[in-house]
């Protein structure tokens, strides 16, 4: 399988080559208003999410290579058309504890964000799948995602095609390259478990998973032990990370 040089490339590779596959499936067991939801997308929905996300970050926020964004967001089938979006123009990743100022902050709490006065823009993200209107207070001048991501078109042309050796993921340790993000070495399984409650290692999991052309099952809260035997038997799952 050639390798994909940006994660923009292996989602458009995914979407030619079996887009009506499962990618991504999320179970939410956490206590609150998105409790009992199951999230399912394949490769053809997920990069309509990514899509209007880049659209968003583009258009209305003038996103491009070199543009920094940081994902203040928990592991979640937002957080990754997120980060996927913010790739696909360009910009560089920033996870919630990399050093640094980011022009653009996407947010799901922004009360909790230290920098987020710093920012040139601010996303404020609803986690429920359903919502039309953001779940928290919206600061001033900042986008409620809920509100305005339907909007925007389904297919993304960046103005700017962006550079493999620009900076594409910043951590509290450092810096990778957009062309780096994608691994050479495809994942062996196909399907795999995970309910890190870790940004970095959920986004590094499932750019894994899916240049393997295999796809994650996210488990958010703490299901009881045989509800979640149960579910991975249901899902498939071939390996647990």
């Amino acid at each position: 399988m050639a390798h994909d040089p940006t994660p923009a490339a292996l989602l458009a590779r995914l979407v030619a080559s079996d887009p009506g596959r499962p990618r991504i499936t999320v179970y939410d067991d956490t206590d609150g208003p998105t409790r009992g939801e199951r999230i399912e997308l394949s490769a053809r929905v997920l990069a309509n999410w990514v899509a209007k996300a880049a659209n968003l970050l583009q258009d209305e926020l003038d996103a491009a290579p070199g543009t920094t964004v940081r994902l203040a967001l928990p592991p979640h089938w937002r957080t990754l058309y997120w980060a996927l979006a913010a790739w696909s123009v360009g910009a560089c990743v920033l996870l919630p504890d990399a050093p640094g100022p980011a022009d653009v902050v996407v947010t799901d709490e922004p009360a909790g964000v230290a920098d987020l006065d710093d920012a040139e823009h601010v996303v404020v993200v609803t986690l429920a799948a359903l919502a039309r209107t953001a779940a928290v207070d919206v600061p001033s001048g900042a986008v409620d995602e809920a509100r305005e991501i339907a909007t925007h078109g389904d297919v993304f042309e960046p103005w700017e095609e962006p550079e493999p050796g620009a900076p594409g993921l910043r951590t509290a340790t450092g810096e990778t390259p957009l062309g780096d993000l994608v691994p050479a070495d495809a994942a062996t399984v196909q399907r795999a478990h995970t309910g890190t409650d870790d940004t970095g290692r959920f986004l590094a999991l499932a750019l894994e998973l899916l240049a393997g052309d295999g796809s994650v099952v996210l488990t958010r809260g703490t299901p009881a032990d045989d509800v979640l035997a149960s579910r991975l038997a249901a899902e498939g799952v071939t390996g647990r990370r």
